[in-house]
């Protein structure tokens, strides 16, 4: 009875061995017969590969060209239409040289492929915006009143998101705007139109131009013209591999030769190009004669007892057509000789090949792709400590399963910090998910909404869009100040600067983002249920504070914390006492000196320290007010100065005159009330200028 078992074992191995074989057998016989079938079709199929080779690289050259060419047409109409609209809805005028300059500019910078924005006057003035290639832009204008015979050029250097004035110069020149085609056609023309130009102020410069008449009121104030310089093809053309020696070139409608490949061509670098395969490409122009122009064409030519793949297709712009040109022997030389070795080579390994192709399938890829799957379904089920990485003999799966550990990881992490955008900075400068800090010099701001207590109780729950539009607006300002939102307490909003990313101007940026914060709610129009605008309160502080991960290891908080944090929540609550909106600290005041415009209101000692510090009102940005504007500060500085030095009478006459120009000002109103009762009641040699906040 013992022995069928065995015997079952021994059928059982005998079969596992024939189904090796059978598999064995099987990839044997497809190498030997692909190899035979190769030899047999080669000489059949070489000249189509080769063909069919040649066509898909000519296709996608083809659709590559015509897209940017297709693009170029699109972005010269687009900027002619947006300039054009705003002459013909008179938000520009043609004469207005700052805005024209502006947006001129502008479109030289949206618009990667447009060399000049230019404009001619029926009466010979001239103004063009000209690129430089990728770095500089030039402004030039040529009048005949102010400086005739002069060409006026104002250059720039292109610096990241703007531009920089660099230099003026004066120059002698001929031009002369009424005397070009594009002009004098242009001008009595309906509408715009295409134009091939080759003389520009500067010199010769092949180019086409977008260029058409600009009417005001039904009144003709010149012609707006978009010109492309050739050499942004032949840059482009510079971009695209025809195989490993053929090439691409732009031919015009007379054959003569629009762009050949030239990766340092632009505006400051004439195109010289490679153009040893350019007379292949005009023989064929001349072959094909009109079909070439107005449809696909493709032929085989001969030069030097060498073959080539030729092919010509019309483009998007009138009269232009796209000529690639490919050796054969890049096809047919490689494909033949790869062939002959891959037969000799299945020959001597297809033995080998079968042996070997089910075991290594198993071991190289079967098995780490199965423990890839283990980890992704750990990763399913949000099981992200189990999550281990496997090496791999392949690069691609040890990639991914790194890549999985990497990213189970960053999951990890995630969880521990709120919000995603901050944790996604952390993760970046590598910042650990466990509690530590350091002590910086940061500015950290506190914002608030007047009166919300009340408010909160009379609406109840119709509170909470009023709330969330405000905590939106809030948000944006910081954000858009590169600020870090800590957190939302009720109707609080607590944000900082200077980390995770060091800010050497984290100060400027907080008082900008107030600034922001203010002006963005006084122009949304928020209103308590009473219908009076919506009214915050800010305060701000820079000073040394411990910014880190504050928390436990299983919650974290990135955030500040310090004497400094303090003083700012303390100043956010004084604007209640003087009147104001923004109230900054001596310290936020010293960094941002000279950028911003700010008045001291008092030296005040906060509710919990007894020592006093100038607090500053924040009234705006330097530069942005007239001195007419804010002359009043200086009065009210000029008051404190006088109340500080007991001279009480010559301080309420300094904050009266601040009240009389100002007609309403609180701070002014206390200072007058307390210099009013300290000249009745003079106090004491102890008596200080430092008002202290008791709650």
């Amino acid at each position: 009875m013992n022995v069928f078992p065995g015997r079952q074992l021994d059928a059982l191995a005998r079969l596992t061995v024939s189904i090796r074989l059978a598999v064995s057998a099987l990839v044997l016989t497809a190498i030997l017969l692909t190899a035979a079938l190769s030899s047999l079709l080669w000489w059949r199929t070489a000249e189509a590969t080769s063909r069919q080779l040649a066509s898909t690289i000519n296709e996608q050259i083809v659709a590559a060209v015509r897209k940017e060419v297709a693009a170029i047409v699109a972005e010269a109409h687009a900027a002619h239409t947006a300039i054009r609209t705003l002459f013909l809805q008179n938000v520009l005028d043609t004469r207005e040289a700052d805005k024209r300059e502006f947006v001129f500019l502008s479109q030289l910078q949206s618009q990667a492929t447009i060399s000049w924005v230019a404009f001619g006057w029926p009466d010979g003035s001239f103004f063009a915006a000209h690129k430089l290639g990728d770095g500089h832009l030039e402004m030039m204008e040529i009048s005949l009143t102010d400086h005739p015979g002069q060409r006026r050029v104002d250059e720039y250097d292109v610096v990241p998101g703007d531009i920089e004035f660099a230099s003026r110069r004066f120059e002698p020149t001929g031009f002369r705007v009424a005397e070009r085609s594009w002009f004098k056609t242009g001008i009595a023309a309906s509408g715009p139109q295409w134009f091939r130009v080759a003389e520009h102020p500067i010199g010769e410069r092949p180019s086409i131009a977008f260029a058409g008449p600009i009417d005001v009121y039904q009144e003709r104030q010149g012609v707006l013209a978009i010109i492309i310089e050739y050499t942004r093809l032949a840059r482009f053309l510079s971009q695209l591999e025809v195989g490993r020696t053929g090439a691409a070139f732009i031919l015009d409608d007379g054959g003569e030769l629009v762009a050949a490949p030239d990766k340092d061509a632009d505006e400051l670098h004439a195109a010289h190009g490679e153009q040893q395969l350019l007379p292949l490409a005009q023989m064929a122009l001349a072959t094909a004669g009109g079909k070439g122009r107005t449809e696909a064409w493709r032929g085989r030519l001969t030069a030097n007892h060498a073959a080539y793949e030729v092919a010509l297709t019309p483009l998007p712009f009138p009269g232009w057509s796209l000529a690639t040109v490919i050796p054969e022997a890049e096809f047919l030389g490689p494909v033949e000789t790869t062939l002959r070795r891959l037969i000799a080579g299945l020959a001597v390994g297809a033995v080998l090949a079968a042996v070997a192709s089910a075991m290594l399938a198993r071991s190289v890829i079967a098995a780490p792709l199965s423990r890839v799957v283990g980890e992704l379904r750990h990763v399913e089920t949000f099981a992200l400590e189990q999550v281990r990485r496997h090496p791999s003999r392949l690069k691609e799966i040890a990639s991914l399963s790194g890549a999985i550990a990497e990213m189970a990881a960053g999951l990890s992490a995630f969880r521990k910090f709120i919000p995603a955008d901050l944790v996604r900075s952390l993760l970046r400068q590598g910042v650990e998910a466990k509690p530590g800090g350091a002590i910086q010099e940061l500015s950290v701001m506190f914002v608030d909404i007047a009166g919300f207590t009340g408010l909160s109780e009379r609406m109840g729950d119709r509170v909470v869009p009023l709330l969330s539009r405000y905590l939106d607006l809030a948000s944006e300002a910081v954000v858009a100040n590169g600020g870090t939102i800590d957190k939302f307490i009720g109707d609080a909003v607590m944000a900082f600067w200077g980390a995770p990313r060091p800010q050497r101007d984290h100060a400027l940026s907080c008082c900008r983002a107030a600034l922001d914060c203010q002006r963005a709610i006084a122009q949304s129009g928020l209103a308590n249920d009473l219908g009076h605008a919506l009214q915050i309160r800010i305060g701000i502080n820079s000073g040394r504070m411990l910014v880190g991960n504050i928390g436990s290891e299983l919650r974290l908080n990135y955030t500040v914390i310090g004497d400094a944090v303090n003083v700012a929540s303390r100043l956010e609550g004084a604007n209640k006492s003087y009147g104001t909106q923004i109230l900054i600290g001596e310290a936020t005041e010293r960094l941002a000196r000279g950028a911003i415009l700010a008045r001291e209101i008092d030296s005040i000692a906060v509710y919990g320290r007894e020592e006093g510090f100038s607090v500053y009102e924040l009234v705006g940005i330097a530069g942005e007010e007239s001195s007419e504007e804010t002359g009043w500060i200086g009065r009210y500085e000029q008051g404190l100065a006088n109340y500080r030095a007991r001279r009480f009478a010559a301080a309420l006459a300094d904050f009266e005159a601040v009240l009389k120009q100002r007609g309403h000002d609180r701070p002014a109103e206390l200072m007058r009330e307390r210099c009013r009762q300290l000249a009745e009641v003079a106090p004491n040699a102890a008596w200080r200028p430092v008002a202290a906040l008791t709650k």
